[in-house]
């Protein structure tokens, strides 16, 4: 495994590592208030960025001045408030501020480079959820004060302990996703063939995992996951997300019925606890009551419920549920 892809690939490993280097120096340079540091997240912060195959001789480890692969996911990018600053407005204006930076490196590196700005208190908040446990396990330091000072303040959770509302949540993207990548007009240019199998391989891997929160046998690299649920589409996902080809694993029909069974599953542990609390914050954010049915249960569990319905009835998301979904997740 590279220091930032799946795989031995130290062109892509040096091409990363440039890269971080170059976005640090800019960061730096803006001078940007209330920002603490940044760090690389995501597969590429911990070792399990995919790696687009491309050289004629299959494999490039030994020859990394010849390499013809490319990064082919996202560079997850978490930017760090100081402790203490105002959330929202510190939130926008370093989102603000390191905006042309992400635009000139997904123009530089051919794809997409994202910045998510969190402050410490938030992380903290959120300690619990696998994006900050995966986060706080596999990082790559970019600018600013080192990951170890900005994260000494998190509780690293056992794979095992994750939160069942985790299963929800990862249903709750995935079947987004499946939505979105729902066949449909030929004419739609946004969900090309690379859009669409990306959407459907993740529905893949989002419903396995799924499936190991509420076993709570979850586990923290892909490939012990795929060890630990034994099922084949999963595990065959897996290396298509590290080797991403022209195909997806499977058909959109096939992703939704692996992606309703595990629906299936993850509810049978959900305690469908309410609260007026949780109804409050609904109505603050939403400025409405919403369903009744649905009423006082978690914001994520409100939208998966919607989001089923879509997928079993195969209609595309509607504005509701857009917003819904945009203003939660």
């Amino acid at each position: 495994m590279g220091r930032h892809v799946a795989g031995d690939v130290p062109a892509l490993d040096r091409i990363v590592d440039d890269a971080c280097a170059c976005i640090g120096r800019e960061i730096d340079a803006l001078g940007v208030p209330s920002l603490a540091g940044v760090v690389l997240g995501g597969g590429y912060g911990r070792g399990e960025g995919g790696v687009k195959r491309a050289c004629r001789r299959g494999d490039c480890a030994g020859q990394p001045a010849n390499c013809e692969c490319s990064l082919s996911n996202d560079l997850d990018f978490f930017a760090i408030t100081e402790e203490g600053a105002p959330e929202a407005k510190s939130v926008a204006a370093i989102g603000e501020a390191i905006g042309p930076v992400a635009k000139k490196w997904t123009k530089e590196l051919g794809v997409d480079v994202d910045f998510a700005v969190k402050t410490p208190w938030r992380l903290r908040h959120d300690e619990e959820r696998i994006m900050v446990q995966e986060l706080v396990r596999g990082y790559f330091d970019v600018a600013g004060t080192a990951g170890v000072q900005l994260f000494a303040g998190i509780r690293k959770v056992d794979a095992a302990d994750i939160p069942w509302m985790e299963a929800a949540r990862l249903l709750m993207n995935r079947g987004m996703g499946l939505l979105f990548a729902m066949p449909g007009p030929a004419a739609d240019t946004r969900r090309t063939p690379d859009f669409i199998n990306r959407n459907i391989n993740k529905c893949i891997l989002g419903a396995g995992d799924a499936r190991l929160v509420a076993r709570h046998a979850y586990a923290w690299r892909a490939e012990d996951r795929a060890g630990a649920l034994g099922d084949s589409l999963y595990a065959a996902a897996v290396e298509w997300k590290f080797r991403p080809g022209d195909d997806a694993v499977c058909s959109w029909d096939a992703a939704r019925e692996a992606w309703l069974d595990a629906l299936d599953e993850v509810k049978c542990g959900s305690a469908n606890a309410r609260s007026p609390r949780q109804a409050v914050r609904w109505l603050v954010r939403r400025r409405t009551v919403g369903e009744l049915r649905t009423l006082g249960l978690d914001p994520v569990e409100r939208i998966l419920d919607n989001v089923a319905r879509h997928v079993r009835n195969r209609r595309a998301p509607d504005a509701v549920l857009m917003r819904d979904w945009e203003i939660f997740n």
